[in-house]
């Protein structure tokens, strides 16, 4: 490995991967001890596939993504526990988490629900492991979910650390890849198929030029990275020689779209059942950017059957709508996309699933007082909507359109309560 010069930005940086783990698998158990030490997995939407497993789990042969179906007998030998996604509550927990996190370090980027990069500057690598040793101890009390972190000074180290403080128990949780040695000696470890940004095609193409480890790869040349793997492939290989080449994103990216769709608990196939379900994921993605302070100008709705049951007749279509003002007004967003399923709905077909996306979207600040409708009643409509059902539970107030029953649902069969988001779902402690 080329050795970097001593006054080299990168030298003087330490950046964290806290990741929690098995998320989802260790939120459900926050609020049941007893599941503690058992094996657990967690179900997609529409209780379909497998999407967590907890170690347990992952012991007993259980693959991730697999469908609940073909693993219901090794999870009924094994009395393995199951659990329809609970997203209301992961998202709490997850939120929870990353204000924690907040506390250890000015400088958060939060990558996705149970990950979180943390830049440190001016720790020394013992005082590093003190300070790690705390941030892992402190969530735990905090909040009950157990977390690994790895420390680099890239990227793609503290990913590469993340890695080693989950998988060998000598760490302890907590791995730091700061000294030549030691970075040596993980790389060589590190299959090249489990470094961040290279997936199974390259992985497949590496493998043939005889790499197969991190290490292996390093010692590339980079012109040859350059001509076969472009851009990606240097940036890759410079994170993995301590020379940082990706910035923590301080401040999220601006969305451009924002989507909802479900499949539906069973096939549909009135128009009335369809228009019913489009209000309801028109309201909850009206409620999902107003909570980001966004506004949309355009929609698209899109429906389609079953692909999967070469036995029936296929369908899908979609239709692209726009929004008469810049709006995240649910009444206003609601009555387009029963337009538009009423435009793109064929009779005849069942149904599998529907769904909205909302498009062109603005800070809702940045457009106010540009419009020709009462935007000041709307908003504060809305506000008051937000406020009674975040107190009160999701759906407590909603529009007409949505229904009641609302067979058509997915399903949730094996979902555990909500806890944290919702008073009826709350836990009660008897004296």
């Amino acid at each position: 490995m080329r050795q970097l010069p001593a006054n080299h930005q990168s030298l003087l940086q330490s950046i964290a991967l806290i990741d929690c783990n098995s998320f989802y698998a260790s939120c459900e158990r926050i609020f049941n001890p007893k599941l503690l030490g058992k094996p657990i997995v967690v179900l997609s939407n529409n209780d379909g596939c497998i999407i967590t497993r907890s170690a347990e789990a992952k012991a007993l042969g259980i693959k991730m993504g697999e469908p609940y179906f073909k693993a219901k007998k090794i999870i009924e030998k094994n009395n393995v526990k199951v659990f329809s996604s609970n997203y209301s509550l992961y998202g709490d927990i997850s939120q929870r988490v990353m204000e924690i996190l907040l506390g250890f370090s000015p400088e958060v980027e939060i990558y996705s629900i149970d990950e979180a990069f943390l830049s440190f500057k001016g720790f020394k690598n013992h005082e590093l492991l003190t300070y790690c040793k705390h941030i892992r101890q402190t969530i735990k009390k905090w909040v009950g979910i157990p977390v690994s972190i790895g420390v680099g000074s890239t990227k793609t180290l503290s990913k590469i650390a993340n890695h080693l403080a989950k998988k060998d128990d000598d760490y302890e949780g907590v791995c730091i890849l700061k000294d030549g040695e030691k970075i040596d000696e993980a790389l060589s470890r590190i299959e090249i198929g489990d470094v961040w940004g290279i997936g199974r095609r390259l992985s497949k193409f590496l493998r043939n030029y005889e790499v197969h480890t991190a290490k292996q790869f390093t010692l590339l040349d980079r012109r040859w990275i350059r001509k076969n793997m472009g851009v990606v492939g240097e940036k890759i290989q410079l994170e993995l020689r301590g020379i940082s080449c990706l910035d923590l994103e301080l401040l999220p990216s601006p969305k451009k779209s924002c989507c909802v769709s479900r499949s539906f608990r069973r096939p549909i196939e009135k128009i009335e059942e369809l228009q019913e379900s489009i209000a309801n994921y028109g309201s909850r993605v009206a409620e999902k950017i107003r909570e980001e302070g966004l506004i949309a100008q355009s929609m698209s709705i899109f429906v389609l059957t079953n692909h999967f049951n070469k036995r029936e007749k296929q369908y899908s279509n979609s239709i692209k709508l726009q929004l008469d003002y810049p709006t995240s007004d649910s009444k206003l967003i609601v009555k387009r996309a029963v337009e538009g399923i009423k435009r793109i709905y064929k009779e005849g077909y069942r149904y599998k699933k529907a769904g909205i996306i909302l498009y062109e979207l603005h800070s809702s600040s940045s457009v106010r007082g540009l419009l020709d409708y009462d935007r000041t009643r709307s908003d504060s409509l809305m506000k008051s909507l937000d406020e009674i059902n975040y107190r009160y539970g999701s759906t407590t107030l909603r529009l007409a359109a949505e229904g009641i029953k609302k067979s058509w649902q997915m399903r949730r069969e094996k979902v555990s309560p909500c806890y944290t988001t919702s008073f009826d779902q709350l836990m009660i402690v008897k004296s």
